[in-house]
């Protein structure tokens, strides 16, 4: 079995950081992509950033600037640094994993989510 644990997250004030951590543990061959998907209230989940094992990174526009995604592959780890946190930014954030449980068998991983609100 595989696990996603994520951390952090909470309230910010506008213009507040936040930093969300998740690690992945359990039965992994090896991780593909990792990321952070969000869903504020009454909208859809959406991608908010991406790193694949080789570094390439995918941010959704609205976050482009500031938040930074950060991934370490020997830890199978993925944190999101969030800057300059705005009220839209209010949502739950999901971590997830792209990985191989063994060879040739890729499957999707999602965490329990946490909350961000971002609120004076």
């Amino acid at each position: 079995q595989v696990q996603l644990v994520e951390s952090g997250g909470g309230l910010a004030q506008p213009g507040g950081s936040l930093r969300l951590s998740c690690a992945a543990s359990g039965s992994i061959f090896s991780i593909y992509a990792m990321g952070w998907y969000r869903q504020g209230p009454g909208k859809q989940r959406e991608l908010v950033a991406q790193i694949t094992s080789g570094g390439n990174i995918n941010y959704a526009d609205s976050v482009k600037g500031r938040f930074a995604i950060s991934r370490d592959n020997a830890k199978n780890t993925v944190d999101l640094q969030m800057n300059s946190l705005k009220p839209e930014d209010t949502a739950v954030y999901y971590c997830y994993a792209d990985l191989y449980v063994k060879y040739g068998v890729r499957r999707d991983y999602w965490g329990q989510g946490t909350q961000v609100t971002v609120s004076s």
